[in-house]
């Protein structure tokens, strides 16, 4: 009985997801979520990363690829830099959520793009914490900084 039950609230959870993502939009060019915004004064993510390397934080819209969403329901993305990394995109108050088909498309993202610093020591518990061998955790030697977004509105463009 106990499992059924388990069972049962496993199904209703899993529906429940698959029913909120239903609910979103599907990606497609001219679609937006959140604030409606539009490409004017759009910045790119090379051109963000300079911007950033003077001030640590730029308010503005910022266009990217979306390499990933998040899979349980669409609460952040992540967009592709030149250098293969990637640019953590969350939504204001979780206000709005992306589609699954999201991903490959090109995107202006209006909001808040921030420079975080995790020092040394995070780094180095978050490597424990991930099982690294003591080398590889005495190789960690300096901060890492990391470029977030807080958008206020998403706009597929292509």
């Amino acid at each position: 009985m106990k499992g059924l039950k388990l069972l049962t609230a496993a199904l209703l959870i899993s529906a429940a997801s698959y029913a909120q993502q239903a609910d979103i939009k599907p990606a497609a060019p001219g679609v937006t979520y959140g604030k409606t915004i539009n490409k004017d004064k759009a910045i790119s993510l090379s051109a963000l990363n300079k911007k950033l390397s003077h001030d640590t934080v730029y308010n503005g819209k910022i266009s990217g690829k979306v390499t990933e969403v998040c899979k349980k329901k669409g609460c952040f993305m992540k967009l592709k830099q030149d250098n293969g990394e990637d640019i953590m995109v969350r939504f204001t108050d979780y206000a709005y959520f992306m589609p699954q088909n999201i991903v490959g498309k090109n995107v202006i993202v209006e909001g808040k793009a921030s420079v975080s610093e995790t020092p040394v020591e995070r780094l180095r518990h978050y490597a424990k914490d991930a099982g690294k061998s003591s080398q590889e955790i005495a190789k960690i030697n300096k901060p890492k900084k990391d470029v977030t977004i807080m958008a206020d509105g998403v706009l597929v463009t292509e």
